[in-house]
């Protein structure tokens, strides 16, 4: 049974997480999976399944209420779909059937480019406009790095959506939506081959820090520009990642 002091440093990772995508509309999983990795030493292939997991509740949440919004766009929602569950399967199972000590300074050096790419995105915001071109192929790579990493959908997908000229509540309202399929999809697979066993009090305790904090994010997204946060997400997590990787390299 799951005690409080077992559950207490998941629910502070899903509660900083939650309020930071909460302002962002990303970076949930990202930041989710660097701490559990990098800071608390949870196995790369079971920290992306557990917060996949969690995101298949809170996503579900967030495409309803996109949906009832008139914040998706169809066409471009079939168009990610099935990239994306291809691109999620794929690396959930690559993950899951790679030694984890040999496959975390991948990741890490993975969520460290993640970061980067914030910082630079937060430093050159508001993108400029253009006429969206790459779709599938970024449904793809989006859906393997985010089940490989343990996230970084909506980080690659949504910003690189952006920076093709997409309208941006259409691009959140969206790439939120197949979120949900994608991450029922990535959840499934690890628990195939993982199993069941172990996700109770990492998952509750995502969960309950996540709830929690849900407010509080919405309540930062009004009063924190979005160029600000993306620069504050992409020095915590470059640092972050940073600091794990070295650590993996080296021991």
């Amino acid at each position: 049974m799951a005690t409080l002091e077992a559950l207490l440093p998941f629910v502070l990772v899903g509660f900083g997480a939650q309020i930071v995508d909460g302002a962002l509309g990303m970076a949930f999983g990202v930041i989710c999976n660097t701490l559990l990795v990098a800071v608390m030493g949870v196995a790369p292939a079971r920290a992306s399944a557990n917060i996949h997991i969690v995101e298949t509740f809170t996503t579900a949440v967030s495409g309803i209420s996109h949906l009832i919004h008139g914040n998706i766009d169809k066409a471009l929602f079939l168009r990610l779909l099935i990239p994306g569950i291809i691109g999620g399967v794929t690396g959930a199972y690559l993950l899951t059937n790679v030694d984890g000590n040999v496959v975390k300074p991948f990741v890490l050096g993975y969520l460290v480019l993640v970061g980067i790419y914030l910082l630079i995105r937060g430093i050159l915001f508001p993108p400029k406009a253009a006429k969206p071109k790459v779709v599938e192929p970024l449904g793809l790579i989006g859906g393997f790095l985010d089940a490989a990493g343990g996230g970084g959908w909506g980080p690659i997908v949504t910003s690189n959506l952006l920076v093709q000229g997409v309208e941006p509540r259409k691009v959140v309202g969206t790439v939120n939506s197949v979120e949900f399929f994608l991450t029922l999809t990535v959840s499934a697979t690890f628990i195939y081959h993982l199993g069941i066993e172990d996700f109770a009090v990492t998952t509750i305790g995502l969960l309950i820090g996540g709830i929690a904090a849900a407010p509080l994010g919405a309540i930062m997204a009004k009063k924190i520009s979005t160029k600000i946060m993306l620069i504050l997400v992409g020095i915590v997590l470059t640092i972050t990642s940073t600091y794990g990787f070295i650590s993996a390299v080296l021991l």
